[in-house]
């Protein structure tokens, strides 16, 4: 009976041979999860910046955010296509990755503005700077590393998440792990592929945040 070669021997063989396709599908599924975070981003600062001066709205935009993340993903997925407009494909999976994303931002916009100096802030109204100014000039530069984690945390999660997307036929990494046909001789491959795609991708974008905030955020805060 012929020895069944090491599974990194036939992950080398496949990749080999459909690297390319491998690549292009790493990109689509960056793309849609930068797509996804930079929606998050505006909503989530946006609510953030909203709500972190009063208790009650700040406790129900965490609650609804929080609970946009207690929903499976494929519950998710599967009742958002039933939406006019979405259907199967990019929009819904991109529709559900604004919504998990959401709570890590939102969270971090509203501690890292409240975890300002409230001494700084007396300061500036001091001087004379309207609310605008000082959240603009201010607060929101001194919240920006917090802010920047939420945005990494969000990233990182959406990352993984954006794999399941292929359930519902979205683009990305996915589609290896899914559609891969189970009991064939490449299915292992095709799995590995997708799983470790998704995992330099994450390695990848970790980075990316480790630049971004070495060059984004003053040393005195950093």
């Amino acid at each position: 009976m012929p020895e069944t070669p090491p599974w990194y021997e036939g992950l080398w063989t496949y990749l080999e041979f459909t690297w390319e396709d491998v690549v292009q599908l790493a990109i689509d599924h960056a793309v849609i999860v930068i797509i996804s975070v930079l929606v998050s981003t505006v909503i989530g600062v946006g609510l953030g910046v909203l709500t972190y001066q009063t208790e009650r709205p700040r406790e129900l935009v965490l609650a609804v955010t929080g609970t946009f993340l207690t929903i499976p993903s494929l519950a998710l997925f599967t009742l958002l296509i039933q939406v006019p407009g979405l259907g199967l494909g990019a929009k819904s999976v991109i529709v559900a990755l604004v919504m998990y994303g959401l709570l890590p931002i939102v969270r971090n916009t509203i501690v890292g503005l409240r975890e300002v100096d409230p001494a700084i802030v007396e300061s500036a109204k001091g001087m004379g700077m309207g609310r605008v100014a000082r959240l603009w000039r201010i607060e929101l530069p001194l919240a920006w590393p917090v802010v920047l984690t939420g945005l990494r945390v969000a990233t990182l999660l959406l990352i993984g998440i954006a794999a399941i997307g292929s359930y519902i036929n979205g683009p990305g990494l996915g589609e290896l792990i899914f559609d891969a046909s189970i009991g064939s001789a490449a299915a292992l491959s095709e799995v590995l592929s997708g799983t470790l795609g998704v995992i330099v991708l994450a390695v990848l974008f970790d980075f990316v945040y480790v630049v971004i905030t070495r060059f984004t955020t003053s040393k005195g805060i950093r």
